[in-house]
C-alpha cells in the first residue's frame, strides 16, 4: 500500500464513516460469515442468483462488512451496485430503487461509478448489438427496450443517444417519444407486444442489466443494500410491498442472471418491527388467500445471520492492522503495542466504530506528543450515534 493509499485508509477510520477503502484492508474478521457470502458471490460467477441477509446492532459493522464484500466481489470482476436505504430510496418503489442503484453502480476495480461509456463503445459491434437486441425482444415482458437498443444503432444525433442511455439509467422515455423516433430513423411503425409501464415492467431493466454486465465482459452483478431497517418506517401496505420486492432479490433465478443481493438489517428489527408491528398478522389480513412472497422475506429476515461483536482477538488483530497501517502512512513507527491500546479501546465505549476511532486518537496524540492522555471518543461518538438512530415505531405519514 502506498503512503498515499495508507493515510487515506487512516482518514476514513478517523472519521468514523464506514468506507469502501477501508473495507479492502480489514478482510481478516468474521470469516465464517464471509466465507458464506464469498460462496454466494462465487455461485454468480458460475451462473447462479441468491440473495442474503445479514444482521447487526448498530455501530458492530454492517457497513463495514458491505464493504468488504464490495471489494471483494470487485477482485472477482463483478459489477457491484450498492445503495443505502432511505426515506429517498423506499423499496416499495422499484423504479425509484433501480435509478438509485443504477446512479451507485461500480465496475470492477472503479473509484467512481458509471457503466455507460462501456455500453456506448460495444454498442459500435453489431454483432454485441444485435445480441442484446435479441436478448431484449424475446426474454423480456416487454419489448420496449430491443426498440431502445435498435435506435441506438442508428441514431446519430447526441442528444438522442444521451436520452436513450439515460433511459437505461432508470429516466424512462415516452412510449410516444420513443415510437417518434423510431419512425424518423427506421421508417415504419414501432409495435410494442404491450405497452411499457415502470411499475409494470421495471422488472425487465433489473434482468436486461444482469444481462448487459455479463456481455460487457464481467462475471456478474452484487447488489448491496445497506439500512434496509427503514423499511421499517413504512406504514403497513407499502410495508408488505417492500417484502414482496424484497423477495426478487431473494429468490432471483427467474429474473436475474449471476446475481447476488445482500441486505443488512439491523439485528433489533425482529422484535422492533415484525412483532411489534404484527407484520405476520398484517400479511394474513392483507392477503386472505397467503402471499408466499412477501411470508419468504419475513421468515428470511428471522432467520439472517447476525453479526457478532468481534472478539478479543479479532479486535486485537484489527488494531494491528491499524496500527501498522498508520505507520506506512507517516514513515514512523509507533511505540505503542496492540495490547496497550486494546486496552484503552475496552473502556472507550461498546461501538466497534468507537474502538477504532480511539486507536486511532492514541495513535495520532503518540504521533504528535509522543504520549497520550484522556481520550474522549467513546461517550461523545456513542452519544451522537445513538441520536441518529431511527425510530422504527414512527410509522412513516407518506
Amino acid at each position: 500500500m502506498s503512503q498515499f493509499e495508507s493515510r487515506r485508509v487512516i482518514e476514513a477510520l478517523r472519521s468514523g464513516i464506514p468506507s469502501r477503502i477501508v473495507g479492502q484492508y480489514f478482510t481478516g474478521t468474521r470469516e465464517k460469515l464471509l466465507s458464506s457470502i464469498n460462496d454466494n458471490i462465487q455461485s454468480a460467477t458460475e451462473g447462479s442468483s441468491s440473495g442474503m441477509i445479514i444482521t447487526g446492532k448498530y455501530g458492530e459493522g454492517k457497513t463495514h462488512l458491505l464493504n468488504t464484500v464490495f471489494s471483494a466481489a470487485g477482485n472477482k470482476n463483478l459489477v457491484v451496485s450498492i445503495l443505502p436505504l432511505s426515506k429517498e430510496t423506499p423499496f416499495d418503489k422499484l423504479p425509484v430503487i433501480y435509478q438509485k442503484l443504477m446512479a451507485n453502480t461500480y465496475l470492477p476495480n472503479r473509484e467512481q461509478p458509471g457503466f455507460l461509456h462501456e455500453f456506448e463503445d460495444k454498442m459500435q459491434d453489431s454483432r454485441f448489438a444485435a445480441d442484446l437486441i435479441l436478448f431484449a425482444s424475446t426474454s423480456l415482458s416487454c419489448n420496449k427496450l430491443s426498440f431502445l437498443l435498435k435506435n441506438h444503432t442508428k441514431e446519430k444525433d447526441a442528444e438522442e443517444i444521451h436520452k436513450l442511455q439515460t433511459d437505461l439509467l432508470g429516466d424512462f422515455i415516452s412510449n410516444p417519444e420513443l415510437k417518434k423516433r423510431y419512425r424518423l430513423l427506421f421508417k415504419e411503425t414501432l409495435k410494442f407486444n404491450e405497452n411499457f409501464a415502470k411499475t409494470k415492467h421495471i422488472l425487465d431493466y433489473f434482468e436486461f442489466m444482469s444481462y448487459l454486465f455479463l456481455k460487457l465482459g464481467y462475471d456478474g452483478w452484487v447488489i448491496l443494500f445497506d439500512e434496509a431497517e427503514l423499511i421499517g418506517r413504512m406504514s403497513k401496505n407499502p410495508r408488505l410491498k417492500a417484502y414482496q420486492n424484497m423477495n426478487l432479490f431473494l429468490n432471483p433465478a427467474k429474473t436475474l442472471h449471476s446475481t447476488f443481493t445482500l441486505f443488512a438489517f439491523t439485528s433489533s428489527y425482529t422484535e422492533d418491527v415484525i412483532e411489534s408491528k404484527h407484520d405476520f398478522e398484517n400479511l394474513e389480513a392483507v392477503y386472505p388467500e397467503g402471499n408466499p412472497a412477501i411470508k419468504s422475506s419475513l421468515n428470511a429476515i428471522l432467520k439472517a445471520p447476525q453479526l457478532q461483536p468481534l472478539n478479543n482477538q479479532e479486535i486485537r488483530k484489527v488494531i494491528d492492522t491499524i496500527i501498522q497501517i498508520y505507520a506506512d502512512a507517516y514513515n514512523w513507527t509507533p511505540e505503542v503495542s496492540s495490547e496497550v491500546i486494546q486496552k484503552q479501546t475496552d473502556s472507550s465505549g461498546f461501538l466497534l466504530r468507537t474502538k477504532l476511532r480511539t486507536c486511532i486518537e492514541i495513535l495520532d496524540q503518540l504521533y504528535q506528543y509522543g504520549e497520550y492522555g484522556t481520550i474522549h471518543t467513546g461517550q461523545l461518538s456513542e452519544e451522537a450515534y445513538e441520536e441518529d438512530i431511527p425510530d422504527l415505531n414512527q410509522e412513516s405519514v407518506e
